[in-house]
């Protein structure tokens, strides 16, 4: 008796594991790291635990456990670092806040009280990492969106001058007011202005990267090829012009020239925009004298602390003196998490200075340690545009990622006064709700982009070979 049987053979995509697991036990320490860090603080303020610390733990951990189980559904091969960076990051910020909102001078400033808006807005920053993960099912979507995100980023970067707002606060006016909450909506436009640049460079770079003539061991960019730089440079000093926000003008322009490099490999654009950034600050800061202070006290930071009639002009602040004496005496190890006096910086403690307080009460090597997580998250993010098989997620990835590391530079350098300071937030560490939401949101594009370029090709379909007989003798 003969009896034929067909034999199936089951084909699997072959490629690496989604790392999910190694996700999660990485934002384990993620979690534990900062209650360590809060019951730190309040050990060392009071000698007793906080009230807070077993509530505080829950409720970050709430937060990255949902995040978790909404990247292993819906990005499953995701990076595995990005959200366990961001998650300690956030949970350190939060941690920080609180430490500042202890100090008596701060609360006497009308400034004590932020840890619990700071976690709302936590709250809120990772249901909209939800939402992208869940409404965006593929990051190439934004492509079609290519122009809409130029209006939309050049409305978003207008509307404090023209939207009424309560005052100009701090010398730059770049927050909107509704009710009892304030928005800043040069953070989300920086989003917007990375998808409107990867889409507009993926299809006219070939044109940008034509060079006429080769000078001094550079290539000359055309004269009509200058129009886009021109344009960017333009609207970036009108920025700073009406809005006297030096952050944002840098963050923009920078941004624009960075990928503006990577899409046509050209170092004459790099050379170009650093020449016209330093034009259109100097012209600016001939007659801005929002921009001038700021100046005045990066390059005599110390000067406050004589008589009135030896100041410079327009030296009005001692804050940037107050950020030096912090890392001074923070030295290598610090002075240990509720210990230190960064609060004397005053207003901006828990905003634009608050990695003085990480300079001062961890030192050195938490300044260092601090530094290394937001590298390590760039460099995550532009190892995701160098997997990404399309080239505008590769360039958004590049984008997100500059914007990123742009920010952090921008506000490190300004509190250690390498360069002066802009008025932006730290992300995640900072008190902002606009600064949260939109970085958290950063994170989950990326994460997008990277289970795209991860994710296993699609399996051969199966050859139809002549079934095999097998033979059965009875």
């Amino acid at each position: 008796m003969v009896v034929s049987s067909s034999n199936t053979t089951t084909i699997t995509p072959q490629g690496a594991p989604n790392r999910r697991n190694t996700e999660l036990v990485l934002l384990a320490f993620a979690v534990l790291v900062p209650v360590f860090a809060y019951a730190n603080v309040g050990l060392a303020i009071d000698g007793s635990l906080p009230a807070g610390m077993l509530g505080y733990g829950l409720g970050l951990g709430a937060m990255a456990l949902v995040a978790h189980l909404v990247v292993r559904k819906f990005a499953p091969y995701a990076d595995p670092i990005l959200l366990p960076i961001a998650t300690l990051l956030n949970g350190l910020g939060l941690v920080l806040i609180w430490r500042l909102d202890q100090s008596k001078y701060l609360a006497r400033l009308g400034q004590g009280e932020g840890t619990s808006n700071q976690l709302m807005w936590s709250c809120l920053g990772i249901a909209f990492f939800v939402g992208v993960l869940v409404l965006l099912k593929d990051h190439r979507i934004l492509q079609r969106y290519t122009y809409i995100s130029m209006v939309v980023a050049l409305i978003l970067l207008a509307a404090p001058a023209f939207f009424p707002a309560r005052a100009q606060s701090f010398g730059a006016k770049i927050w909107i007011y509704i009710g009892p909450f304030s928005i800043q909506p040069g953070e989300f436009a920086k989003i917007i202005i990375a998808i409107f640049f990867a889409g507009y460079l993926m299809v006219k770079r070939d044109a940008l990267a034509l060079a006429s003539r080769r000078f001094m061991g550079l290539y000359l960019p055309r004269g009509r090829d200058l129009g886009p730089i021109l344009a960017v440079w333009a609207l970036s000093i009108l920025i700073l012009v009406f809005e006297t926000d030096l952050g944002t003008s840098l963050l923009f322009f920078g941004l624009f020239v960075v990928m503006l490099y990577v899409a046509t490999e050209r170092t004459s654009w790099i050379v170009f925009g650093l020449l016209m950034s330093a034009a259109g600050a100097a012209f600016v800061a001939s007659f801005e004298p929002h921009v001038q202070q700021r100046i005045t006290a990066w390059l005599h930071p110390m000067d406050i602390f004589l008589p009135e009639d030896q100041r410079p002009a327009g030296l009005i602040s001692d804050q940037s003196a107050q950020s030096l004496f912090s890392f001074g005496s923070g030295g290598v190890l610090g002075s240990g998490l509720g210990q230190g006096h960064s609060e004397l910086i005053g207003f901006a403690a828990k905003s634009d200075f608050i990695l003085a307080t990480v300079g001062e009460e961890l030192g050195l090597a938490g300044m260092m340690a601090v530094l290394l997580l937001y590298a390590l998250l760039v460099q995550r993010g532009m190892r995701t545009a160098l997997a990404a098989r399309d080239p505008f997620g590769k360039l958004l990835a590049v984008g997100l990622s500059s914007a990123f590391a742009l920010q952090v530079f921008i506000v490190a350098g300004g509190v250690m006064n390498l360069i002066p300071l802009t008025g932006m937030t730290m992300p995640f560490l900072a008190q902002g709700g606009s600064s949260v939401i939109t970085n958290w949101s950063l994170v989950a594009i990326l994460l997008k982009i990277s289970d795209t370029a991860r994710r296993p090709a699609p399996a051969p379909a199966p050859t139809t070979d002549a079934e095999p007989t097998q033979v059965v003798r009875l």
